[in-house]
């Protein structure tokens, strides 16, 4: 009997530049540059205290990264080649010239820091880029979006395959950026390293 997979959820992960040396260079910067944000981004750290325990993000203050710091502008032009092949996967009508960064922003995870269950409404491609995954650094957790439609629907055995999973984890190394749908779930489940995780996230909307 012939099984068909159909409706798949792409999700896509590249190394944001095959160079070495130059990747080496951005993370060194960018992880710089995170920890100054977060040192002067007072209305940042207020907003975080109140709703991300343990950690920090300038999404309520500092989203527009990508318009404000040289490094975040040349983090924005290397993603714009992922992209384009990321929507070329998706066989969609459409080429990276439809669609601009809205958003960038910083996340630090610290010791015991959650990012909870979320989508982000209103864009069509969001993303995260990689700067710091020490040991033990959680990875970034993707929800079925048929959950909601399950109902009686039997328990997986504990071998199920990748494709069958409800939830799937990425585990992404610093350098790894990640793009997917905006309206896919996804969460970052508690982080028990002891060192800072630091991310940037990001979103894409019509021009």
């Amino acid at each position: 009997m012939k099984s068909n997979l159909l409706f798949a959820t792409q999700v896509y992960q590249e190394k944001l530049t095959p160079s070495t040396r130059k990747l080496k260079l951005i993370l060194k910067e960018l992880t710089t540059e995170s920890f100054q944000i977060e040192k002067m981004d007072t209305l940042g750290r207020q907003w975080s205290k109140l709703n991300y325990k343990n950690g920090f993000t300038s999404y309520s203050s500092q989203d527009q990264l990508h318009q404000l710091s040289s490094t975040f502008m040349d983090l924005e032009k290397l993603i714009q080649n992922h992209l384009q092949k990321f929507l070329i996967n998706l066989d969609y009508e459409i080429t990276n010239k439809n669609l601009k960064m809205t958003d960038c922003w910083v996340n630090i995870m610290s010791k015991d820091t959650v990012h909870a269950p979320h989508i982000h409404p209103h864009s069509v491609i969001s993303g995260t880029f990689y700067v710091a995954l020490p040991k033990n650094s959680s990875g970034l957790r993707f929800y079925d979006p048929r959950n909601a439609q399950f109902m009686n629907a039997p328990n997986l055995r504990p071998s199920v395959k990748r494709h069958n999973q409800r939830f799937v984890t990425l585990n992404p190394r610093p350098g790894d950026l990640v793009l997917f749908e905006s309206w896919l779930m996804h969460e970052v489940p508690l982080n028990i390293s002891k060192e800072p995780r630091i991310s940037i996230s990001f979103n894409y909307d019509w021009k």
